[in-house]
């Protein structure tokens, strides 16, 4: 079995090959380049390192959002375009719990956070049981939340928690002063989204049949832009006017 797993969901762009449970190549980068720029030229590359058919591919595995909007727009259109070509499904990786995935053997609670500005993350927890495929158990579900909210949902779970993704580091500070139960933060190489988690964890959902057509896919954004809340706020300001 062979997925293909793509990454553009927040600061590193990612591509990456699983086969039947082998990494076989993985990608990435975190630099000043657009996704755009950077994503089909890596995929590009990653085929012609390990000479791969794209034909040969079972399914193509996205993040799914949250994250950037920007970039989740770009890696659904890659996905889309590369699975309607080749008539290949896609599996949505929701991109929390393939951030979540890089730790899936922690004992305790995993606790992805992106970034999502004003003083909001994206966040969620998860456990992973040994034995169940580790596949993750949600015990917070994706959400945008006030960093605080979200830290005093994680003291409720009572279990000690890894924090990682780049919202950890931006409210690193707040998270040592208002989270009450243990709690570690995990190290850079395994803080960041990995295209090789979304292919990973899309081969086991992919063998549950858990797959979409590349017609049908969409990013779930969670929450609206910027733009479109302004253009909100507009309208509301013009009706109460």
């Amino acid at each position: 079995m062979k997925i293909l797993g793509l990454d553009s969901s927040g600061l590193v762009a990612g591509v990456a090959l699983v086969e039947d449970d082998v990494l076989v190549a993985e990608y990435a980068t975190n630099y000043k380049k657009t996704h755009s720029q950077t994503l089909l030229p890596m995929l590009d590359e990653l085929r012609r390192m390990v000479e791969l058919d794209l034909d040969s591919l079972d399914a193509i595995a996205v993040a799914s959002g949250p994250g950037s909007f920007t970039g989740l727009r770009i890696g659904s259109a890659t996905a889309k375009g590369l699975g309607m070509a080749l008539g290949k499904p896609l599996v949505e990786v929701p991109t929390l719990e393939g951030l979540a995935w890089n730790l899936c053997l922690w004992e305790g609670a995993v606790c992805p956070l992106m970034d999502a500005r004003r003083g909001q993350v994206y966040g969620a927890a998860y456990e992973f049981r040994p034995g169940e495929e580790l596949l993750p158990r949600e015990l917070i579900p994706q959400m945008p939340v006030e960093i605080g909210e979200l830290l005093e949902r994680v003291n409720d779970l009572g279990k000690s928690v890894v924090f990682l993704g780049d919202g950890a580091a931006v409210y690193r500070d707040v998270i040592r002063e208002k989270c009450r139960v243990r709690h570690c933060f995990a190290p850079s190489g395994s803080s960041s989204q990995r295209a090789a988690s979304v292919a990973g964890l899309g081969a086991l959902y992919f063998a549950q049949g858990r797959t979409v057509s590349a017609a049908s896919h969409r990013p779930e954004y969670l929450r609206k832009s910027q733009a479109e809340q302004q253009a909100q706020r507009a309208a509301d300001c013009r009706g109460e006017s």
